[in-house]
């Protein structure tokens, strides 16, 4: 075909033939998108929290009753390259537990998790960690010197 042919399929009258191929087309490409953004989404979605939600459901009130009587607040920052993890009690002492462990990733994709080693300084907890400016979520569970198990997602916003 040469380009004066080319040209000819869109000169002339909008025929019935012509107008069912225009209309086709919008359909295929909004189509092609629509699954190209499923495919996407399907890809990078992290997961379930738990397996099974009844079974984590039938201990949540008494899990969640002896969380909050340990009164412990929670705070996560990174700073020059170094996740901060600042648990406190009830009177803002800093809290040494049994152990402390979680996963620090992206919000929306596991691509980024890394699984922070952390280290009591005697004021909070400090780990290496590698991130880029976002929203980047701390789940940790850390368990306490009477055997009390503490679990909670922190949000940590990275600036720069």
């Amino acid at each position: 075909m040469d380009e004066a042919t080319d040209m000819a399929v869109f000169s002339g009258p909008i025929t019935g033939r012509k107008f069912f191929v225009i209309f086709a087309s919008f359909f295929v490409v909004i189509i092609g998108v629509n699954i190209a953004l499923a495919v996407s989404a399907a890809r990078t979605f992290p997961g379930l929290e738990v397996k099974n939600s009844y079974v984590a459901s039938q201990q949540f009130d008494v899990q969640r009753a002896a969380q909050e009587a340990l009164g412990w607040t929670i705070d996560a920052r990174v700073q020059q390259g170094e996740l901060h993890l600042t648990i406190t009690d009830a009177n803002g002492t800093p809290v040494e537990v049994q152990s402390v462990s979680g996963t620090f990733g992206r919000a929306t994709s596991v691509r980024d998790d890394q699984t922070p080693n952390f280290a009591f300084d005697g004021q909070m907890y400090r780990a290496p960690v590698t991130t880029a400016p976002g929203n980047w979520n701390l789940r940790f569970e850390a368990i306490a010197e009477d055997g009390t198990l503490f679990r909670q997602r922190v949000v940590v916003i990275v600036e720069s």
